[in-house]
């Protein structure tokens, strides 16, 4: 089994073995996602866009031209009720 001691400072060494399964280096950035109480460390390669899908959003993203034509509404409301 392998293992590593946490730092005061919360780093730590990834042991050699998993860092080459892997195939990770210093000053690679890693990925860690949280799935069924286990901790996933996966390595970031090329960019952004290979991170679709990864993290799933709390809620549905917001309709921006649905929120303005609500908004815009109820300007003109406004504005003809204090004529």
């Amino acid at each position: 089994m392998l293992q590593s001691i946490l730092t005061k400072k919360g780093q730590t060494t990834i042991p050699k073995k998993i860092r080459e399964f892997l195939g990770i280096k210093s000053r690679d950035k890693l990925l860690y996602l949280i799935e069924d109480n286990k901790v996933i460390i996966k390595p970031i390669r090329g960019n952004i866009l290979e991170l679709r899908g990864s993290i799933t959003p709390k809620q549905e993203p917001e309709n921006f031209n649905s929120i303005r034509s609500k908004m815009r509404k109820e300007i003109a409301q406004k504005a003809i009720l204090n004529e």
